[in-house]
């Protein structure tokens, strides 16, 4: 008499399961989160989960204990302070939606805390690649005349994007070597003007401009129509420029970071620096101390004998 065979039954799916399930479809229909954000925080609140249970508790009625053991886990696993923090994110909504749902009468990951990011230092070019940029305009042609004046004065002066395609002639004080921009609340600073970007800016002005802009405007750097260069305009153009001189993903803010750095390389006063960048603050500046000392240790442990 053949065997009978015995249909396993499937095993039942647990409340928070089904909570969990229910949750995630919602963000993915109802709030319109991409797929990649829905399975984000899938991994996260499963991770919780089997924690959790490991724990003798369930993902429901978790308190805030429970939760803090599970994130000083995560850390002792290895995981950076970056996901710890989407971790955490990921708990506070989950619970805010079962508050939300009337399932909990309160959020129990909403007063614990992330860990502390490291702080990233913005990117800075050598002195070398600058040299390399200021060299990458076709200065045979009116447009790359334009073009080099443009990042010699970003370099020179550290200007934000806006404040120099905002530039109007009126502000220029070239024969005092300086000029006048309206930084963030059209707060006026005056910024030196260096001799290389006064010469390609002088240039500028009295071979290609008048024949670009014909007159119509007193904005000092303009396009083959005649009309101002944008953010957008000015973006693109470095952009090609810095893949040409070998700098990938470089922008106008790079330049700023670069004239700020190099300034206190060279022995420039913090407020000075501070003055001519037009931060209201000081603590803003400082991170330019920061990455002075970063490339400071690592030119040491570079190329000093007995740094290793």
């Amino acid at each position: 008499m053949p065997a009978t065979k015995t249909l396993s039954r499937p095993a039942a799916v647990s409340e928070s399961e089904r909570t969990l399930d229910r949750y995630l479809d919602g963000l993915l229909v109802e709030r319109g989160l991409s797929q990649h954000t829905v399975d984000a925080y899938r991994r996260d609140l499963r991770r919780l989960t089997s924690n959790l249970e490991d724990d003798g508790g369930d993902l429901l009625t978790a308190d805030v204990n429970q939760l803090g053991r599970h994130l000083r886990r995560l850390r002792r696993e290895g995981l950076s302070p970056r996901s710890i923090s989407r971790a955490l994110v990921s708990m506070r909504r989950f619970y805010a939606f079962l508050v939300g749902e009337g399932d909990r009468d309160d959020n129990p990951a909403v007063n614990l805390y992330p860990p502390r990011l490291p702080r990233r230092l913005p990117k800075v070019l050598s002195q070398e690649q600058v040299e390399a940029l200021l060299r990458a305009p076709d200065t045979g042609r009116p447009p790359g005349v334009r073009d080099r004046a443009m990042i010699e004065l970003l370099y020179a002066t550290g200007l934000r994007v806006s404040e120099m395609v905002g530039l109007e002639r009126s502000q220029l004080q070239l024969d005092a070597g300086f000029l006048i921009a309206f930084g963030k609340g059209a707060k006026e600073r005056v910024v030196p003007v260096g001799e290389s970007a006064e010469t390609w800016l002088n240039r500028y002005l009295g071979e290609v401009r008048p024949v670009m802009a014909k007159g119509r405007h007193d904005v000092v750097f303009v396009s083959y129509r005649g009309s101002g260069l944008t953010r957008q305009g000015f973006w693109k153009l470095l952009r090609d420029y810095g893949r040409g001189a070998g700098i990938p993903d470089l922008s106008p803010h790079v330049l700023r970071h670069s004239f700020a750095t190099h300034l206190l390389e060279h022995g420039a006063d913090l407020r000075a620096v501070q003055v001519m960048l037009g931060h209201a603050n000081i603590t803003t500046t400082q991170i330019y101390t920061h990455i002075h000392q970063h490339r400071l240790r690592t030119l040491y442990d570079r190329y000093h004998p007995r740094a290793r």
